[in-house]
């Protein structure tokens, strides 16, 4: 006995196609007419879901997808059909008939693309957390071991121009000594200013209110002389010039020139490492001077506006109260810091590899790296300092 269903949609247009079924016992005939295209799948969505889900589709054993009727077939309407095919093939044999040469290719094409589903990211449970802290230190255990032996082999290099002295490239020295310290100095300067300024009025609204204005001057005077100046320029300088030194030698190994100079006979340590490690620990010193003077300047400017301290009484209160002792505390910190700086942006600037992306990777690992020694370091100094009786 032959059964005949039809499904239309509600708001039906000529030009939006529809399905037809029909069952026979066991055999499924969904004829499709008309055009079957972007609207054509939009408008029977619901009622070819509710097909899908037909008890009808379960019981047959054989079913059949007749295209004869269809005026147009595209890419939407082909995926649909594939779809309904693969869903009455669960549950027996299924099959597309009337197709012309056109849409049988197009469904050939559609077939072949392998639609796996998006798989879904995995939840991170405790023991994922734990193996990626492990993954962390191990990684940061590597990095430290080859920074470890980069400054062993600077150690090496330095030491050989040392005993020949004749080998060292003075003109890239000078070169570097102007980028890295006298083109620096605007925004070091502009920086320790606000810095000054900033901090002496901070400092100064809270000393005011004991009736200690004066007392500001002792406070900005030693504070940047031992730490804030030079601390501060080192952390300008490895933003700038550490960053500038990594990227400069990271896109020299990107495009060769690295290998390029180890075949033909020359040391990329002694042509691109040392001239920069020269240069940043000379300026450095004069950088973190400039900065110290500037910084107190914009405290001193701060001071006779909000505290009515004049610079008369300024300067005065400074010479009394600050000795020549904080700067020296200060300064010899600088070597240090531009000899950490200057190796870690080469060292950074020398593990780049194989892409842009890594010179951008390794370049922020060099300013976070520099800064982090900084800061450590002034602090090893700090403590150092303070038992010694500086």
């Amino acid at each position: 006995m032959l059964k005949s269903i039809s499904r239309k949609p509600k708001a039906q247009k000529p030009d939006i196609g529809t399905f037809e079924t029909e069952v026979d016992g066991d055999r499924l005939l969904l004829t499709l007419v008309g055009r079957w295209d972007v609207p054509t799948v939009m408008a029977n969505q619901p009622a070819l879901q509710k097909f899908a889900e037909n008890l009808a589709v379960e019981a047959a054993k054989h079913s059949v997808i007749d295209l004869s009727s269809v005026t147009r077939l595209d890419t939407v309407g082909a995926i649909a059909v594939s779809v309904l095919r693969e869903r009455m093939a669960r549950f027996g044999t299924a099959e597309i008939t009337g197709a012309h040469e056109a849409q049988e290719a197009l469904l050939d094409q559609i077939a072949k693309v392998d639609a796996q589903p998006i798989p879904r990211l995995p939840i991170p449970t405790a023991r994922d957390r734990i193996a990626n802290l492990g993954k962390w230190a191990v990684d940061i255990g590597h990095e430290t071991r080859e920074l470890v032996g980069f400054f062993g082999e600077l150690c090496v290099v330095l030491f050989r121009l040392a005993r020949h002295p004749g080998r060292i490239r003075l003109t890239s020295i000078v070169n570097h000594m102007q980028q890295v310290g006298i083109d620096a100095m605007p925004i070091v300067g502009l920086l320790a200013f606000l810095i000054g300024v900033v901090l002496t009025f901070i400092s100064g609204d809270q000393l005011q209110r004991f009736g200690a204005s004066v007392f500001i001057v002792n406070l900005i005077g030693i504070g940047v002389l031992r730490e804030l100046g030079i601390l501060i320029t080192a952390i300008i300088v490895a933003g700038r010039s550490g960053s500038a030194f990594t990227a400069e030698i990271g896109t020299m190994k990107i495009n060769q020139e690295v290998d390029a100079m180890r075949t033909i006979g020359l040391d990329p340590m002694e042509i691109l490492v040392i001239p920069r490690v020269i240069a940043l620990i000379v300026m450095l010193i004069p950088l973190g001077f400039f900065a110290d003077i500037v910084e107190i300047a914009g405290g001193a400017l701060m001071a006779s506006i909000s505290l009515n301290v004049t610079f008369t009484q300024f300067v005065n209160q400074f010479h009394a109260a600050v000795s020549l002792q904080h700067l020296w505390v200060g300064m010899v910190k600088a070597p240090f810091f531009a000899f950490v700086i200057a190796m870690v942006g080469c060292f950074h600037g020398m593990a780049v590899s194989g892409s842009a992306e890594s010179v951008g990777q390794q370049t922020t690992a060099s300013v976070v790296q520099s800064i982090f020694l900084v800061i450590t370091l002034d602090a090893i100094f700090a403590v150092v300092s303070s038992q010694i009786g500086w």
